[in-house]
């Protein structure tokens, strides 16, 4: 069922443990992400990005992730959630559309500029009862990539995430702290300054770039206070492999579903595996409907 974001988000923080929040970029993965919450009768966040609204399409993903929810999510909560909103007009839009969580990145901007640009999304978004994710601290790498090492992983500033948060009024915050888009073998958490955000920004905390990080590591973001945890990477990496894979083995196959169909199974078990590691695992009954 879809529900309001904030609901998962307060049940998560009560429980002590994390919602996996996972970008999705085709109804294969959006039908394993809901599979996967069935499965492991879990909670969680299905995230887009300007780029998968732009091969798909608002409309599309919005209509198909309400029905997934609806139909084969019938029992565990699901909320939906923009991811790097780079615009007011593209943050405006999904809140048009129906999301209850939009992220407004503008985390690259001075950070006057950035906490302007915030408040007035948040102006609009709170008005229409919806979430608002601000960051600080633009964080390194980009969807998808796979390489060995990154030249620099660029750190938030303490005093900034609090000036942040206090002036703009967000929901929910990300910071760099040491961890990046994609899957490299530098990135990691400074739990120092995870902590320090924690101690004085009350908020949830979001966790971007987890694909990279190792599980250990994780576990113990959580119990610093991480509420969210996004996973991207992890996903495209499941789906591409898989696809390949059954590709060569079945070169004088015609028929898309039935190449397609084995990688909905390699993103479930993916996604399983990570709300195990997020301790969501058999939290689903504990919610509300928005």
């Amino acid at each position: 069922m879809l529900v309001h974001i904030k609901t998962l988000v307060k049940n998560a923080q009560k429980g002590g443990y994390a919602i996996g929040a996972f970008n999705v970029t085709n109804l294969e993965s959006i039908l394993a992400v809901a599979q996967a919450a069935v499965k492991a009768n879990s909670p969680a966040i299905i995230q887009v990005s300007e780029a998968a609204i732009k091969y798909m399409g608002l409309k599309p993903i919005t209509h198909m992730v309400s029905t997934v929810a609806k139909n084969v999510a019938v029992d565990v909560p699901i909320a939906l959630h923009l991811d790097h909103g780079s615009s007011f007009d593209s943050v405006f839009e999904c809140i048009n559309a129906g999301f209850s969580s939009v992220h407004i990145d503008a985390s690259s901007l001075p950070l006057d500029e950035n906490i302007n640009l915030t408040k007035q999304v948040i102006r609009v978004a709170h008005a229409k009862h919806v979430w608002v994710q601000g960051e600080v601290g633009a964080i390194a790498g980009s969807h998808g990539d796979i390489t060995s090492k990154l030249e620099s992983i660029p750190l938030a500033k303490l005093e900034e995430v609090v000036k942040f948060a206090k002036e703009t009024g967000v929901d929910t915050i990300a910071a760099a702290v040491g961890t990046a888009h994609g899957i490299h073998v530098n990135e990691s958490i400074v739990f120092k300054l995870l902590k320090a955000i924690k101690e004085q920004v009350k908020i949830p905390f979001v966790l971007h770039g987890a694909s990279g990080v190792d599980d250990a590591k994780i576990k113990r973001a959580i119990k610093e206070g991480v509420s969210i945890i996004n996973i991207g990477t992890d996903l495209k990496v499941a789906f591409c492999r898989t696809l390949m894979k059954e590709c060569l083995n079945n070169k004088k196959e015609t028929d898309p579903r039935t190449l397609l169909k084995p990688t909905i199974g390699a993103m479930e078990k993916v996604v399983v595996a990570k709300m195990e590691l997020f301790g969501s695992t058999g939290k689903a009954g504990i919610h509300e409907t928005h």
